[in-house]
């Protein structure tokens, strides 16, 4: 009968890191500590939020038109504290303004991580919101509707 993880006993070497699990080598992990942002790319793209942490000042959004990498979810966005992160609403529809910090990755670190990880990664990217605006869709609506019985006077 096979074990479920639970019942397998894991060794830990030295380090702390269980056996067959690889570490980053000290290189690498120096390499994407240090990786240098470019100059942001100002971005305007209309979504929600998923969650917001108070604490930290960060957000999680889905944005409906996908970055320049595909992705549609950005998670840990820095939120200015001149902005009042209580009054960010989840789930309701904003249009956002975002600093896009792209950091390039050393083509032997890109090497390694699609060799030994499986990963294609060449950049590294941070996220900082610049500004938001609650989008008025309901009013949007109610115009469509009141507009379509006017036609019919």
């Amino acid at each position: 009968m096979p074990r479920s993880k639970a019942q397998v006993s894991s060794k830990s070497t030295k380090d702390g890191q269980s056996q067959g699990e690889e570490s980053l080598p000290k290189w690498a992990e120096d390499e994407i500590k240090s990786v240098e942002f470019g100059a942001p790319e100002i971005l305007t793209r209309s979504g929600y939020i998923l969650a917001v942490y108070e604490d930290a000042y960060k957000i999680d959004l889905q944005i409906y038109e996908a970055l320049s990498d595909g992705r549609t979810i950005i998670e840990g966005l820095d939120v200015p504290r001149n902005l009042k992160i209580s009054d960010f609403l989840k789930g309701f529809i904003y249009e956002f303004k975002i600093k896009m910090f792209k950091g390039e990755l050393s083509s032997k670190l890109v090497e390694l991580l699609k060799s030994t990880y499986n990963l294609d990664m060449n950049a590294i990217y941070r996220f900082e919101l610049e500004d938001l605006q609650l989008m008025d869709v309901e009013s949007d609506l109610q115009t469509t509707i009141s507009t379509g019985e006017d036609e019919d006077e």
